[in-house]
């Protein structure tokens, strides 16, 4: 035990660790406060017009297919410090750009406050992964991941009150401009990196074209990377028919008003924060692989309990535990692309897999409504598990396997 607290002292006095630590919680802060404070504003401003509440799901998630794989592979040809710098520096210009055209033009322009982050996040996120990769050792880069993932699982608890809370108190304009100072103190927090240094020589010769094929080439070659693309695709194509159907086990299977909805969620958030804590505590002692596998059939098995329960109590007690599992999922994939991956490739390792989860689950998810209507919530919900258990499938071989960076000519 004692080891394990020096290892995490250790982690904790890391200057990189400690600046993406704050910048984190400056992100996750402005994101919050921004998401609600758009979706609150927009059903105001509509009456609850669902087309215009699906178009911000759209700017959220659309940056991923077009940007994720360009973004990856510029992340991998420029520092990984100023990268994250800049894209924070503009992404509070552009919120401030959209709350000047709130004050003196149309309502519409929120959605570019959720658009243009979206997009630069997509060269940042993986530039983050980087860092992580030259400056965490290699024993410490997973109990990283997992704090790091346990700041994402407390806000998905808090996010939604602050959100909520800033927006009903104070209004569009202080909820934009909350989140335009706390992306500039995101950049602030990241100015206390060390200065960049160069992994490798790059050829400076090669075209993005050329840096984009050789990554597709890249991640086709590793055997590793090609399995955990195909898990991608199962949870996705899994996590997309049950992502806009929470609501209906609240109202149809629980026989409950769909306001409780938000106990379903607390105690998955609850969940994730427990279980990141103790996978920090634990990680380095489990292959990032197994993490993965445990958490992918964990959820399956949740996820089948969730769509046959008629009893709150028990759905609450499962949603915690698919919570207390979920961060399995993140940190294992995580882990797994920084250890199995040169430092060069990250971002277009990050950008090629990336998609393939958000693209399958946005398929299922646009099928969800129609199949749920010709079928039922039950079956619905077995077949996510089902489908979980394909991903899972497809990572098995690896199980036992250590995963290391080999070099890919």
């Amino acid at each position: 035990m004692d080891g394990v607290q020096a290892k995490s002292s250790g982690l904790f006095q890391n200057r990189v660790f400690q600046a993406i630590i704050i910048s984190g919680l400056f992100l996750q802060i402005g994101i919050w406060v921004r998401n609600f404070a758009v979706l609150l504003f927009v059903m105001e401003k509509t009456n609850g017009d669902s087309f215009a509440v699906s178009m911000i799901s759209v700017a959220e998630f659309a940056p991923i297919f077009i940007f994720s794989f360009i973004g990856g592979t510029f992340a991998d040809r420029w520092s990984p410090k100023r990268t994250m710098v800049w894209c924070d520096v503009l992404s509070a210009l552009s919120i401030f750009a959209v709350l000047i055209t709130l004050v003196f033009g149309t309502w519409q322009i929120v959605f570019f406050a959720t658009l243009i982050s979206a997009i630069l996040s997509q060269f940042s996120q993986p530039s983050g992964l980087k860092l992580f990769k030259m400056h965490l050792p290699m024993e410490q880069m997973q109990q990283g991941m997992s704090f790091y993932q346990t700041i994402f699982a407390v806000f998905m608890v808090l996010g939604p009150i602050v959100g909520t809370f800033v927006f009903e108190s104070f209004g569009i304009n202080v909820s934009i401009a909350i989140t335009g100072i706390a992306f500039l103190l995101s950049a602030v927090a990241l100015g206390f990196l060390p200065k960049d240094r160069k992994l490798e020589e790059n050829n400076g010769d090669t075209t993005l074209w050329e840096e984009m094929k050789s990554g597709i080439k890249y991640v086709l070659q590793k055997r590793d990377l090609s399995l955990l693309g195909l898990c991608f695709m199962g949870a996705g194509l899994g996590l997309g028919f049950i992502q806009p159907l929470g609501i209906f086990l609240i109202t149809e299977r629980l026989g409950l008003p769909k306001e409780n909805l938000q106990w379903l969620l607390m105690s998955n958030g609850i969940g994730m924060i427990l279980g990141g804590a103790v996978i920090m505590m634990f990680a380095k002692n489990v292959a990032p692989q197994r993490l993965l596998t445990f958490g992918m059939l964990s959820n399956a098995i949740g996820i089948a309990i969730v769509g046959l329960s008629t009893n709150l109590w028990l759905t609450l007690a499962v949603e915690f535990f698919i919570g207390f599992m979920m961060p399995c999922i993140h940190i294992g994939i995580n882990t797994w692309i920084i250890q199995s991956t040169e430092a060069a490739f990250i971002g277009r390792v990050n950008g090629i897999l990336s998609p393939l989860f958000t693209g399958s689950m946005v398929i299922t998810m646009s099928m969800a409504g129609i199949l749920k209507e010709q079928f039922s919530l039950v079956i619905m919900f077995e077949a996510a598990a089902i489908l979980f258990i394909v991903g899972m499938s497809f990572i098995l071989p690896l199980f036992n396997n250590s995963i290391n960076v080999k070099i890919v000519e």
